[in-house]
């Protein structure tokens, strides 16, 4: 068994999907494929049961899972332990990232580096329940997380809230306004990740359109940033959300970013962490002061 099959595996476990879990560790999604069946064939069992249309973990691949991730964790420590001694003077974060940041993210990155000089940071991005996780059993020192109000074992620190933005298509009535209630969406298909993928943004953004009066109809699922803003500027009129970040950062060619008026769209960005220290400390402080720049 090599160490990359069994980290190739908890990538898999993690994301459920070859083709993500070929993104994040920058290999085509035949090598996720091959170094799977060769770790099921050393084993003698299958790790995931690939007969539906989602890959979902067998009973085998859920009992090994907490070992494996045992397995990393621990040669992550004995790197560490290394590093740390040949370069004590350059200590290294470990923060868990969330998607669509935009820039707060480099803003904190750089109060950070003007606070503490020395510090290298290791961004990772992970789904939510794998960031969380990873502060708990220490390979990350902490992560930010959106729509988490509470985590076992885990400190939550708020540090910014921000409201959602519609995206419409740029030739839509609705894409005149710089601010929507969301209730004039009522009648536009909504276009919405799958529940699996972010089951926390999805309840969110149904329960806020419940709240101000309607049900949504769903649309097609979202897929992609490119894909999915491109159905919308040129096929038939439908919407989604995005967080602030995307709508700060990216510049729409056939789509308007509309900010959400209502004000139960905001959503709070929280920092997860296990004990706070005085770096750590300082990376609130960070996001903290992100959080108030506009």
């Amino acid at each position: 068994m090599e160490l990359r099959q069994v980290q190739y595996f908890v990538t898999l476990a993690e994301e459920l999907h070859f083709g993500r879990a070929a993104q994040r560790l920058y290999v085509v999604q035949p090598a996720v494929s091959q170094q799977i069946q060769r770790l099921e064939r050393e084993l003698a069992v299958e790790l995931f049961d690939r007969s539906r249309r989602q890959v979902v973990l067998t009973r085998a691949g859920e009992r090994f899972l907490p070992e494996a991730r045992a397995v990393l964790a621990s040669v992550k420590r004995a790197v560490d332990a290394v590093a740390c001694t040949a370069a004590p003077e350059s200590p290294t974060l470990r923060l868990g990232t969330t998607e669509a940041l935009g820039w707060r993210l480099e803003d904190v990155l750089a109060r950070l580096q003007e606070a503490e000089p020395l510090v290298r940071v290791n961004l990772v991005s992970v789904p939510c329940w794998a960031r969380l996780d990873r502060v708990r059993d220490e390979r990350l020192d902490a992560a930010l997380v959106r729509l988490v109000k509470s985590a076992k074992g885990l400190r939550l620190v708020p540090v910014w809230r921000e409201r959602l933005a519609a995206v419409v298509p740029a030739d839509h009535e609705l894409a005149g306004p710089s601010e929507l209630d969301l209730s004039l969406l009522a009648d536009l298909p909504l276009r919405l990740v799958p529940r699996e993928r972010n089951p926390k943004l999805v309840d969110f953004v149904v329960n806020a359109c419940r709240r101000s009066g309607f049900e949504p109809k769903l649309g097609a699922p979202f897929t992609t940033l490119q894909d999915t803003f491109a159905e919308i500027g040129v096929g038939d009129p439908s919407w989604t959300v995005v967080y602030e970040g995307v709508a700060d950062t990216v510049v729409p060619r056939r789509v308007a970013f509309r900010r959400l008026a209502d004000p139960h769209v905001e959503i709070t960005t929280s920092l997860a962490v296990r004990t706070m220290t005085p770096l750590l400390e300082q990376l609130a402080e960070a996001c903290l002061a992100a959080g108030e720049d506009r």
